[in-house]
């Protein structure tokens, strides 16, 4: 017995019905048909009321109407299927998408129903009189249901090669090479966008024989890279031709040759400018498209390197660091080599590093962004990463110390006159700041505000909920308790705790007199008799 690979003719015309998954694919396809027939222009006009459709070219016509109805059979010439690979399965979603279909050309038309063409019945080949030859290919298509189609027009020719007419409007097909500045590559052609300015992008619109094949922007569509690829090296998925074959595969080889596209403009581009306008203007660029070995041998660094600590340091999930800001001139690269700027590697502020932060804003250090250089880069061999080294934090004078009872944070705090801070080898003295270190917060003489708490937590909890009253709170309360630890006078200092604790609401102590021991201690207790 053999068995042998078997095509069912009646299952596959009725199969066919569910290959394709966009409606929108008649369109596409008919357009197709036209660009490959070498129109010049194409004119579509819908009909919704009457569900109409018709669509008409100046190309080379039908020669052979067997054609339009010969599934899995390209009618193109050599050079086209050498070309482009022609499927030859386009003209069959008429047959599925209409109710009938009138087709023109040269001098020969049809006209059928779709119905009875899926089901074999011949259809007679009628002749057009010679003084009305059709020159193109006109196609009529009756019972098409295609709402909003003149919204899909523009997205579908956004960058198709021929010029449409939908309804008698002109589409703008914004992203077709004709209208664009591209340069030739191995994939194909691009344009890159930002080549004059540096304002890069990696959003791109991958297009293949006029189609959108691969689209990384749904919402900056006016700045995005533009590939039209070579139909001889890519191929599209039938039947719909939306998404390339191994898209993740082909999708690395373009991005590397959109690299290798920038490191060719940059290259030019830094033998054209003057250093500095080059740094300033192509850096995103470099650093955005991995060419940061072209700054190897400039003196000039890009601003957007450092950052200056402007501000109290602060933990914040939010991301919103406004204690530190960009520098508006970068330091010369003798200011570096010299010392007399000090470049140093920090993490964002956490509850294990807001004395090195303290201690690099004293310092007046700049925060270097050291992964946006080249490693080979000159500047990396003078950053000084604070994270790797020891810290020592040490209260000089301790006054009190006491733990704060707050809503959300319970640190130590310490009150002193000044906060030494110790990293590395080196030492400054803090009076103005409070500095969290080890679950203590120390509190030097000029601090009052009760911010450091800021430094403790985020308040922020697992949700992400930034939680501003517990915030306020444990501000407030740091600020009292500073306050009542720096009294001098005892009878202000009893005052003061008695004050929040408004025990004129209570009738039964009113007119009472009391008498209050404080204990001493670790942990003083106290104890109170009711006079007379």
């Amino acid at each position: 017995m053999q068995i042998q690979v078997r095509i069912n003719e009646e299952g596959a015309l009725r199969n066919q019905r569910y290959a394709f998954t966009d409606r929108f694919t008649l369109i596409s396809e008919l357009l197709q048909n036209a660009r490959r027939a070498g129109a010049t222009q194409i004119e579509a006009r819908y009909d919704a009321a009457s569900q109409i459709l018709h669509v008409t070219d100046d190309g080379r016509g039908i020669d052979d109407f067997q054609k339009l109805l010969s599934f899995n059979e390209s009618g193109w010439d050599a050079s086209t299927c050498a070309e482009e690979r022609p499927f030859g399965v386009g003209f069959s979603k008429c047959l599925y998408a209409a109710s009938r279909c009138i087709v023109a050309s040269g001098r020969q038309w049809v006209d059928f129903d779709t119905s009875a063409a899926l089901t074999k019945t011949p259809i007679e080949v009628m002749q057009i009189a010679e003084a009305d030859v059709i020159t193109g290919t006109r196609i009529e298509l009756h019972g098409v249901d295609l709402p909003d189609l003149g919204a899909r027009m523009e997205t579908l020719c956004r960058g198709f090669p021929v010029p449409v007419l939908f309804n008698g409007q002109a589409l703008e097909r914004r992203f077709a090479e004709a209208h664009l500045a591209t340069t030739p590559s191995p994939m194909g052609t691009v344009h890159l966008t930002g080549t004059r300015d540096g304002k890069h992008s990696h959003h791109t619109m991958v297009f293949l024989q006029g189609f959108c094949v691969l689209n990384t922007s749904y919402h900056l569509l006016g700045e995005v890279n533009v590939v039209h690829l070579d139909s001889r090296q890519f191929v599209a998925r039938l039947p719909d031709r939306d998404k390339l074959i191994d898209e993740d595969v082909q999708y690395k080889r373009i991005e590397a040759e959109l690299k290798d596209c920038w490191r060719k403009i940059l290259e030019v581009a830094k033998t054209e400018l003057p250093v500095g306008l080059f740094v300033e203007r192509y850096y995103p660029a470099m650093r955005g498209w991995g060419h940061l070995d072209l700054l190897n041998d400039f003196d000039v660094l890009p601003c957007e390197l450092f950052d200056a600590i402007v501000d109290y340091p602060i933990l914040d999930n939010a991301s919103n660091r406004d204690y530190v800001q960009p520098v508006t001139t970068a330091p010369t690269r003798e200011a570096i080599e010299s010392g007399a700027v000090t470049l140093v590697d920090l993490d964002w502020l956490g509850d294990d590093n807001a004395a090195r932060w303290t201690f690099a804003r004293a310092k007046g250090y700049l925060v270097f962004g050291w992964n946006g250089l080249h490693d080979k880069h000159w500047a990396q061999r003078h950053v000084r990463n604070l994270d790797w080294e020891a810290v020592e934090v040490q209260a000089l004078c301790e006054q009190a110390r006491s733990v704060l009872d707050g809503r959300w944070i319970w640190p130590t705090v310490i009150l002193c006159e000044a906060v030494r801070v110790k990293v590395g080898g080196e030492t400054v003295e803090i009076t103005d700041d409070g500095v969290y270190h080890g679950d203590t917060l120390y509190i030097p003489a000029g601090e009052t505000s009760g911010e450091p708490v800021r430094q403790v937590s985020s308040f922020t909890d697992e949700h992400d909920q930034f939680l501003e009253n517990d915030l306020d709170a444990d501000r407030n309360a740091l600020a009292d308790l500073i306050c009542r630890l720096r009294q001098v006078d005892p009878v202000q200092m009893l005052d003061s705790l008695m004050q929040t604790l408004k025990l004129g609401k209570y009738p039964l102590l009113h007119g009472k007199t009391f008498q209050l021991n404080v204990g001493l201690g670790s942990a003083p207790g106290h104890l109170i008799e009711l006079v007379g």
